[in-house]
């Protein structure tokens, strides 16, 4: 069983998009839980390539490469099956990501979405072209403790500042730490519009969410 385990991570590592979904398909097979699979495997996979793109090892595509299969794994085969046994797992806290309106640029909340779930927290992922109401209303309805959106254009990067408008209209805003990431995001944006911080990598956000709930990194 151990040997199983260290497949499904080593698949992560090696980029083996089919190898994932063989690998987890067959520890299913063998009784192994979601969970213990999302954590033991998928998440060790993940947190092993971060660890290597952090410390320059490998690059942004290989990022990419490790993100998909892993979540394809997690909404193709853990998740519904963790629906069919009506059972979750523990996290740190619910994150809601998504791009703004205007905007349809994904890779990169895609690698934080799988960055975060690796790290233990609750990801819902809206898709690209959220409407800032969307946010707050998604943020309401799941009580979420941090909201990420990722702007990639200059053009689109105004709607950050609309999604902070809409929390503090809202009423929300206390109760929820707004971040945001993309190309032409800077520190200095961050502060003008009021928002509680900025990420320019995955690895980074991650390090961001921990901070801002007060989570120590191990």
């Amino acid at each position: 069983m151990t040997d199983l385990l260290e497949q499904i991570s080593d698949s992560i590592v090696n980029f083996d998009s089919e190898g994932v979904m063989e690998n987890v398909k067959e520890a299913m097979a063998a009784g192994l839980t979601p969970q213990e699979i999302i954590e033991k495997c998928l998440s060790k996979g993940l947190r092993i390539v971060g660890k290597m793109f952090e410390e320059g090892e490998v690059f942004l595509t290989h990022l990419i490469a490790a993100a998909e299969p892993a979540k394809r794994a997690i909404t193709e085969l853990l998740e519904p099956e963790m629906r069919r046994q009506k059972t979750s797992r523990k996290t740190l806290g619910k994150v809601i990501l998504g791009t703004v309106e205007g905007d349809i640029h994904d890779i990169g909340k895609n690698i934080v979405s799988a960055m975060l779930f690796a790290a233990g927290f609750e990801v819902y992922d809206l898709g690209v072209e959220v409407p800032p109401k969307i946010f707050v209303e998604k943020a309401k309805q799941l009580k979420a403790d941090v909201v990420g959106a990722s702007a990639l254009l200059t053009t689109t990067m105004h709607v950050q500042r609309e999604i902070v408008r809409a929390f503090d209209e809202s009423g929300l805003r206390k109760g929820v730490k707004l971040i945001f990431g993309g190309a032409p995001v800077t520190p200095e944006w961050i502060q003008e519009i009021g928002a509680d911080g900025f990420a320019r990598d995955s690895v980074e956000a991650v390090s961001l969410v921990k901070m801002l709930l007060g989570i120590e990194e191990v």
